[in-house]
């Protein structure tokens, strides 16, 4: 990935910046669909409608997974002192804008909803003792709240570091109702060289943590909000593909928005097309990686003989469920695969925004089938209306609107990283403390 790029002045980022504020007219639409979503979701609720809360879990979980996977991609930037993506990492970073309304959302599913979602919670009784041990009220509800509040506690931590130095750097920049906060992270902001270090020291650590807890967490959350549904299944490659498959969608989803924000902002000089480029490589490797382990569930089953495994792939391929099924592969493998196998199309922006699109809808498609299938098993019609539809809007218009105001309440670029005139020491380590150069077994 190319590495030399010369950046406007920082006054010149001011003054870009500050006149192009994130459009109204977009966050009136985002505050419509997410009274669509909530108004759908509640009359579902109070009508007696199990399938609202369905739509809830499968889409909490197609929107938590990318919205996770934004922050853990700026941490493996950091961990591998990336300089490709500085122009864009922030556009991911702000992802994380929706991980604590998850979070608020999780916490309803758990509380609220388990007996809705899960058979085993209410209508299914559990057999086997470890299972019964596992699945326990208190274990499964305490594994939830802690895994996904570190999740949330390091993302915010790590994303508030990185945002603080270019708070510090564009003290006018910001929509008012967050003045107090960027206030505070200004508070105590020091030498710029010696910032520049100490935080660079601490994000290398907390971008560590960030990783593991994103591919630990969705691990074990797989398994628990996915993967117990169907009680009776259990499968190794099973948690990669849920946490992979929205890992893809959130390069998909990035890269869109790096082509919108280039345009909005007309930063083309900053937001070139090596970044579009490097973007449409890894939207590609990791669609052909998705395919592999997608594949490879398959092929697990066949050559290790395992006939106890293949009702969940035998219940999706027949009935109701098999064109849904059909339809993943394609949308989610072999049109991105395909479509995005040559430079072309990687470089020409509307066929990379037609490819990311069918990625996203065949990643939707996937979490629906994981969810859906295990419920209502052999269903005699498509359980796929009103209540899916208005909450996947829902959804939409509450993750658009906390990342819009993510994007007007901080700088919409790392300003700092591009600016500052020590950028290029981060690739040498240095203590923090003393400023000389660490050894290099350190």
């Amino acid at each position: 990935m190319s590495q030399h790029y010369s950046y406007p002045a920082r006054e010149e980022f001011a003054r870009r910046l500050a006149n192009k504020p994130f459009p109204k007219g977009l966050k009136t639409l985002f505050a419509v669909l997410a009274l669509v979503g909530i108004a759908t979701f509640l009359g579902g609720v109070f009508t007696g409608q199990e399938r609202a809360w369905h739509a809830l879990h499968f889409n909490w979980l197609y929107f938590t997974v990318i919205s996770t996977a934004g922050t853990a991609f700026a941490a493996v930037q950091r961990i591998v002192t990336g300089r490709w993506s500085r122009p864009i990492v922030r556009f991911a970073e702000g992802f994380v804008a929706f991980v604590p309304v998850a979070f608020v959302i999780l916490l309803v599913i758990l509380f609220f909803g388990r007996e809705h979602i899960f058979t085993w919670a209410g209508r299914e009784s559990i057999t086997i003792a470890e299972k019964a041990a596992y699945l326990s009220p208190g274990f499964f509800l305490a594994r939830g709240v802690i895994l996904f509040g570190v999740i949330t506690f390091l993302q915010l931590w790590f994303v508030y570091n990185s945002v603080r130095l270019d708070v510090a750097v564009l003290p006018e920049y910001g929509a008012k109702w967050a003045a107090g906060l960027r206030a505070k992270m200004r508070a105590g902001f020091g030498d710029e060289r010696r910032e520049l270090h100490s935080q660079h020291s601490l994000q290398g650590k907390v971008a560590i943590a960030v990783c593991m807890s994103f591919v630990i967490g969705w691990c074990v959350m797989a398994w628990d909000y996915s993967m117990t549904l169907s009680l009776h299944f259990q499968q190794t490659m099973y948690a990669w593909i849920v946490f992979m498959g929205g890992w893809v969608n959130m390069i998909m989803l990035l890269s869109m928005l790096t082509i919108w924000w280039r345009k909005h902002l007309e930063m083309k000089d900053v937001i070139g097309m090596d970044q579009l480029w490097d973007l449409g490589k890894l939207s590609f490797a990791f669609t052909a990686f998705f395919g592999y382990i997608s594949f490879s569930q398959y092929l697990v089953i066949w050559y290790g003989n395992l006939p106890e495994e293949t009702h969940f792939y035998r219940l999706r391929l027949t009935g109701v469920w098999k064109q849904v099924t059909q339809l993943v592969p394609i949308f989610a493998f072999i049109l991105p695969f395909f479509g995005l196998i040559s430079k072309a199309a990687k470089m020409y922006l509307p066929t990379f925004v037609l490819f990311a699109i069918c990625s996203m809808i065949g990643i939707y498609l996937h979490r629906y089938v994981e969810v859906y299938p295990s419920i209502y098993g052999e269903a005699t019609s498509l359980p796929f209306g009103i209540w899916e539809i208005g909450t996947t809007l829902g959804f939409v218009g509450v993750w658009g609107l906390c990342y819009s105001a993510f994007m007007d309440a901080f700088p919409v670029v790392r300003v700092f990283m591009m600016t500052t005139p020590c950028k290029d020491e981060v690739q040498i380590p240095v203590n923090a403390r003393t400023m000389e150069p660490l050894p290099a077994h350190e």
